[in-house]
């Protein structure tokens, strides 16, 4: 199977060596992402914001690919602060209460840099084409 990587352009691609999203058939996989954090719409304090600029920017990227956030089938979420886990949930809803993907909430002692309360990865899976139908 053809395998299709997407990358970001960081820096930290090479010098870690992933990329933000590896395609492979109908599966993707969405590597952990943080927000954007630019301290006026994105503050380091505020993890409803930073979750919803995570999914924002992931949204693209399942664009890129052919997918949306509908062939999301599994979030992954962890936060250094587990007491923000309303205000993590109000976003991932505002994206996924409809399609409902399975998901974890996990509390850990750190993200890459301080100013990150939530890093979240992605599965998704396409539908695969039979005799141009759409079947699971």
């Amino acid at each position: 199977m053809k395998r299709e990587n997407i990358l970001s352009g960081s820096p930290w691609e090479d010098k870690m060596g992933y990329c933000r999203a590896v395609r492979i058939g109908n599966s993707i996989e969405v590597s952990g992402t943080v927000a954007i954090v630019d301290g006026e719409k994105v503050k380091s304090t505020d993890a409803y914001a930073q979750t919803f600029n995570i999914l924002e920017r992931v949204e693209k990227v399942l664009e890129d690919l052919n997918a949306s956030m509908k062939d999301v089938i599994r979030t992954r979420i962890f936060t250094t602060d587990i007491t923000t886990f309303e205000d993590v949930a109000k976003a991932h809803s505002a994206f996924f209460k409809d399609i409902k993907p399975t998901t974890g909430f996990y509390e850990i002692s750190k993200l890459v840099a301080p100013e990150y309360l939530v890093e979240i990865e992605f599965t998704a899976v396409l539908p695969e084409k039979h005799n141009n139908l759409d079947v699971l």
